[in-house]
């Protein structure tokens, strides 16, 4: 049986943030929106400490190749639908 491992890594810009407390409001609403809603692991993984940036990874599991992506590109849609800022960059990739 074999598995297929997708990730979907973006990088958000925020302008609308001041300060890191209201980019982590934010960041926080994004992970735990896309998180309700797709059952998929998400987590802020790098610009920890830049006020307007941040970078989301989300990890997707299933026996289909094409259900990953299928899954991958669904997320990145919601992501763009519902984020108020910029997506400064998107690198999508299943093993």
């Amino acid at each position: 049986m074999s598995h297929f491992i997708g990730t979907l890594i973006v990088e958000l810009h925020i302008p609308q943030a001041h300060s890191l407390k209201e980019k982590r409001s934010v960041v926080k609403s994004v992970i735990a929106r896309t998180r309700e809603k797709f059952n998929v692991s998400v987590a802020e993984v790098d610009y920890h400490d830049m006020w307007q940036r941040a970078e989301i990874a989300v990890a997707v599991v299933s026996g289909s190749h094409t259900e990953v992506d299928r899954m991958l590109e669904t997320i990145l849609i919601f992501i763009q639908s519902s984020f108020s800022g910029d997506l400064i960059s998107v690198n999508k990739e299943v093993l």
